[in-house]
């Protein structure tokens, strides 16, 4: 929930607060520092130059690159790379977290582009391959790319602790799981393979998320954006996957009704969204391909989504009493991180 003024206004009316003490508190949250994203218009414009940034020297790099050739590369990204930290040095020390972050991040993604043009200065880069087809075609040879970014990814989110570092450390995860299943496979794997590497990938993502969740519970959401591409990875792959069977799609139903169980345990929006998006994928095939031509299906259907109301009102009525109860038994970390959404 966000404290707003309003808030403490009716706070103080209810005899909860002074109203010295409501100004103070008031006062104190906003010269907080904020780390975690939300949605205003200072954040948006935060991530939306950072992405433009990031986007012009990874997805939009073009062929006319390739006239500076590798060493060219090489010091380009480097100085470019080099402005970004010291960007997020002077953000830092001027108490504007977010745009530190996003900063120390758009270094981070140069390091592909700077082992491109190593190895095009070393003449070791296999012929016929650009730079720009990195984020476009699954190939081995992405690996050395994927590895440095990894580690100096993790070398600069050590030094800055900036939760948006995240980010590019899961994105190439997931270019590295594609890609190392390229090269086990020995040629480039098809739909079936790929959906099956991100449905599989994406879990392993979300229990690193989880584990990251329960341990930094006491500080900043670094478990942000690892639940998030967790989650995009493996619906993206359960959703692609074919079947015929009926029992099979009644369990990608089951599985989105869980997603959005534990999105609103561990207060997870994005796991609501995607498991809300799946559920009406299947309502819409069930309404559409098996009872087409029903007449009873929209009445047991609007029953259904009556009593899920009423079930939601029964909760409403005893989710402290329940809470209380269920957290008793959980671990004491699992326990705090619960606590503390």
């Amino acid at each position: 929930m966000k404290i707003t003024k309003s808030a403490m206004d009716a706070a103080v009316a209810e005899g909860i607060l002074s109203q010295e003490q409501s100004s103070r508190l008031l006062a104190f949250l906003q010269a907080r520092p904020e780390v975690g994203p939300s949605f205003s218009l200072t954040h948006v414009l935060y991530y939306l130059g950072g992405l433009i940034a990031i986007g012009a020297m990874t997805l939009f790099m073009g062929l006319g690159w390739e006239a500076f050739g590798g060493w060219g590369i090489v010091c380009i990204s480097f100085f470019y790379a080099a402005g970004g930290l010291l960007l997020a040095n002077r953000f830092q020390k001027q108490g504007y977290a977010i745009p530190a972050g996003i900063c120390a991040t758009f270094a981070v993604f140069l390091t592909p582009l700077f082992i491109y043009g190593f190895q095009q200065g070393l003449g070791v880069w296999p012929e016929g391959s650009e730079y720009r087809d990195y984020h476009r075609y699954i190939r081995w040879h992405w690996l050395y790319m994927e590895l440095g970014t990894l580690a100096s990814g993790v070398i600069i989110a050590r030094l800055y602790k900036y939760p948006f570092l995240v980010l590019p450390i899961a994105f190439t995860l997931w270019y590295l799981s594609m890609d190392l299943a390229a090269m086990l496979v020995g040629e480039r794997p098809d739909f079936e393979l790929r959906s099956l590497v991100s449905l599989y990938f994406g879990l392993l993502m979300l229990g690193l998320a989880f584990w990251v969740d329960i341990r930094a519970r006491h500080s900043a959401d670094y478990a942000f954006w690892l639940y998030l591409f967790g989650v995009l990875t493996f619906w993206g792959g359960l959703t692609a996957q074919h079947s015929d069977s009926e029992l099979s799609k009644l369990l990608y139903f089951g599985i989105n009704l869980l997603m959005m169980g534990l999105g609103v345990m561990l207060v997870r929006r994005v796991f609501v969204v995607f498991g809300a998006l799946g559920s009406s994928f299947y309502l819409g095939y069930l309404a559409h391909s098996v009872f087409e031509e029903s007449l009873l299906f929209p009445i047991a259907l609007t029953a259904i989504g009556l009593a899920i109301i009423y079930l939601g009102v029964l909760w409403q009525k005893n989710e402290q009493r329940l809470t209380v109860k269920v957290r008793s038994v959980l671990p004491v970390a699992l326990r705090e991180l619960l606590d503390s959404k």
